[in-house]
Formats: C-alpha cells, sequence, structure tokens
C-alpha cells in the first residue's frame, strides 16, 4: 500500500522533537483551542460534572492567588506554594475540556502563563532538558496542567513524583486529569508498593474531583462502521488533499522507530489518516504505541478510515484484562470517534 505516489505516507515522515519544539507544544490540542467553562456542557443526569466545574474555577482563582503571593513588607511578595486538582473519571466525561478551561482561565487570571502537555510529553521534556533546567523551565508558569496521568514504570514515579513537588514549592499549581484516582496509580503494572512513598507524595498533592457520567463520544453514534475494502480506502485517500495512506503492519513498525512525543509533530498537517490491513494487536508495546498515535489524532480531530478488522477489537481480550486495561479502554472510545467522523467526512470536535 505504499505504492500510492499521489497519496502520502506516515512512515515516510521522519519528524525530530527540539527543545524549541516541545516547549512551543506546551499548549491545549487544537481539539479545544476555543474550549471554557463556559462551553463545557454538563449532564444533568450526573451533578458531578457541574461540581466538577464549580471546583475546577475555584481551583483557578487559588492557583492565580498563590502564585500572586503573600505581599511583605516594601512591596515585596513571598511566594506560596501551588495548590494541586485532580480530575478523575471515565472516559468522555469532559475531564480534557475541563482541563484545557483551567489552562486558558489562569492564562487570563495571573501575568505567569501555564503550560499544558500530556504525562508522556512531561516525561519526554525532563529527559531532554534534564531534571534541574526543567524545574527551572516549568518555574515560570503559573499552571501545570496534565492530561492522561499515569504511571508505567518505576522510573517515570520516581522523577514526576520529585519534579511536582520541587515545582508546587516554587508556586506552581498543577491540574491533572486520569481514569485512576492518585492512589491508585501504578496499580497492575509494576510493583507500586516498593514506590509507595512516591505515589503517596503524589496524592498528597492534589484535590480529587470524580466527574461521572457516559462517554459523550458515543452519544447519538452509530456502532462501529462496518470497515470498507482495501481499494475502496485507497481510492477516498487519494481523492483527499492532504490525506496519508498507509499499511497497518508498516506503520506500527515506523512508530517504533521514534519517541510518542514525536507522533504530534508525525501527523503534522495531515487532514484525515487512512490505513489499510488493520488487525488485532498481540504485542503490548505495538499496543501502547497505538495508543499514544491515537490520542495524538484525537488531540488534532483528525478522522480514521480503516480497512481489515473493526478498529474497537485492536485490542485483545487478554489485553484489556491487564494492567493497561484503562488505556486500551480510552483508545477505543477515541477510535470509534475517529472511525464515526471518517465515515460522515468530518473532522472530530
Amino acid at each position: 500500500m505504499h505504492g500510492s505516489s499521489d497519496v502520502g505516507h506516515l512512515v515516510d515522515r521522519h519528524p525530530s522533537a527540539t527543545p524549541e519544539r516541545l516547549i512551543a507544544q506546551l499548549i491545549p490540542p487544537p481539539t479545544f483551542a476555543d474550549v471554557s467553562f463556559d462551553t463545557y456542557q454538563p449532564d444533568p443526569d450526573e451533578p458531578s460534572q457541574a461540581a466538577a466545574v464549580h471546583a475546577c474555577r475555584r481551583f483557578c482563582e487559588q492557583a492565580a492567588d498563590r502564585r500572586a503571593g503573600k505581599k511583605k513588607l516594601f512591596g515585596k511578595r513571598e511566594v506560596l506554594p501551588g495548590v494541586g486538582v485532580y480530575l478523575d473519571g471515565g472516559f468522555g466525561v469532559g475531564k480534557t475540556h475541563l482541563l484545557a478551561s483551567s489552562y486558558y482561565a489562569v492564562c487570563h487570571a495571573s501575568p505567569s502563563e501555564s503550560a499544558f502537555a500530556t504525562f508522556g510529553e512531561l516525561t519526554q521534556l525532563a529527559g531532554v532538558f534534564g531534571f534541574v533546567e526543567c524545574i527551572e523551565l516549568l518555574s515560570d508558569y503559573a499552571l501545570l496542567c496534565i492530561d492522561e496521568f499515569e504511571l508505567d514504570d518505576p522510573g517515570n514515579t520516581t522523577l514526576i513524583s520529585r519534579l511536582l513537588s520541587q515545582l508546587v514549592e516554587r508556586g506552581v499549581s498543577v491540574a491533572a486529569t486520569s481514569n485512576t484516582l492518585p492512589e491508585q496509580l501504578g496499580e497492575g503494572r509494576f510493583a507500586a508498593q516498593d514506590f509507595l512513598r512516591e505515589i503517596n507524595t503524589l496524592a498528597a498533592m492534589f484535590t480529587t474531583v470524580r466527574i461521572e457520567g457516559p462517554d459523550y463520544r458515543h452519544r447519538d453514534l452509530p456502532p462501529a462502521p462496518q470497515p470498507p475494502s482495501d481499494a475502496d480506502v485507497a481510492e477516498r485517500a487519494a481523492a483527499v488533499p492532504g490525506a496519508t495512506l498507509d499499511d497497518f503492519d508498516a506503520l506500527c513498525k515506523h512508530l517504533a522507530t521514534m519517541h510518542p512525543s514525536r507522533y504530534l509533530a508525525l501527523i503534522e498537517g495531515v487532514s484525515e489518516v487512512y490505513l489499510t490491513g488493520v488487525h488485532q494487536v498481540e504485542d503490548q508495546s505495538v499496543a501502547l504505541r497505538l495508543v499514544a498515535l491515537t490520542d495524538r489524532l484525537y488531540d488534532a480531530g483528525i478522522p480514521v478510515v480503516a480497512s481489515g478488522a473493526k478498529l474497537d477489537t485492536v485490542f485483545s481480550e487478554e489485553m484489556l484484562a491487564g494492567g493497561f486495561r484503562k488505556k486500551y479502554l480510552r483508545a477505543t472510545s477515541r477510535l470509534l470517534a475517529l472511525t464515526a467522523a471518517g465515515q460522515a467526512g468530518r473532522t472530530i470536535t
């Protein structure tokens, strides 16, 4: 499927992640570029959603006040420790919407800027700049927003615990979203009991706000569409300016050649993604890279059209029963929304 000369291919792209680019990416994704607390629509049957909006508004006020500091003699101000809020809930209840709204609210209320990153992007930032320089860089922000907070391994647990502790001490407030309660982070993925001190340190930074409700991405959506043929996918890709066309296995191999933090640059400028030969993934490393790509496609609002297996069957029952269950379910939810958009010829909003 790599043979069509009229259509671009993701496997031909080899993006780089420069320090300047990583800093420039510390903003909400395009899908959430225009959101606010006022545009969030709480489900009237789920009172926790309206309560979450109120909690986030209050948090933003506290974050701005903390950043301003305590007034001292001679006009000086004492830096106060930052505050934390942790938005915990299922898939598609609007956690990222509220996180991005918090980003913009604090930007408007404080002279200091806000920073927005996924958990993976934050760990990559620390890897590129080094721990000390990363602290200095992020200390300039009033608020650090972390989407998809998770602990996948012991190294990240220790790194993020130290990083956030020092940032909070310097007056940076932290808002995070997750599908896992803070005190349960790491369960089923590594020997989390050996890192209880770090996990408890993280949990103590946050006030947890639980958001209940059905997955909004599936409201009024039909079931996963019946996949088209390879020929249909290629024909449709050729008719869409800016589309890419790739074989599923070839793309999975290509994803392994770069850090997931580069996936955003990989899909930059792409209008729609077309895939052929989709099938169930057996290797967990491949599956996790596919999750990371799905997140970036969803954030960018890029529809997906694929032949082969339905995209909601990509992750096996064995994988869904393991420690990364919530991550795979979130990706499945997003893939359903992306393929529905691809069938309808529209972008994700």
